[in-house]
């Protein structure tokens, strides 16, 4: 008789342990969909920075995030940063070529505003060949 419950015993303790593995596997599955839908919430396509007038913007993308993205700049994105490598696009800018502004981005692909007047909104880095490098967080394509 007690080597009977020795085996009912190891059952349970398996059964438990299967339960708990899969209960482990769900909740990691659900709480990676909960911060998937965090992410993209805050990834916001529509909203706006205030700062520009909303009549003349025909697209947005980006982060909305006014603390980190302080600054801006208007002007058309070409391909192509500085020959020293730093910025991978560039804003032309009104006023010739020492107001171009070189842009880097991790959160919007700029290959898609090429050759687009927008808005971009960004955090400045230092640099040591180009006058103003922009890490683009947010851009507005203008009409």
């Amino acid at each position: 008789m007690p080597h009977n419950t020795k085996i009912c015993h190891s059952a349970k303790t398996f059964s438990i342990l299967g339960l708990v593995i899969v209960l482990g596997i769900v909740s990691g599955f659900g709480l990676s969909y909960i911060g998937k839908a965090r992410s993209a919430a805050s990834t916001d396509k529509t909203t706006k920075i205030s700062g520009g007038d909303s009549a003349d913007v025909k697209e947005t993308a980006g982060i909305v995030d006014k603390k980190t993205f302080k600054d801006s700049a208007e002007g058309t994105i070409e391909e192509g940063g500085d020959k020293s490598g730093e910025g991978s696009f560039k804003l032309i800018r009104p006023g010739g070529e020492d107001q171009t502004a070189y842009l880097t981005s991790s959160t919007v692909d700029l290959s898609e505003y090429v050759g687009k007047k927008v808005r971009v909104y960004g955090e400045t880095f230092s640099s040591q060949h180009v006058g103003w490098l922009l890490d683009v967080g947010y851009v507005e394509v203008l009409k």
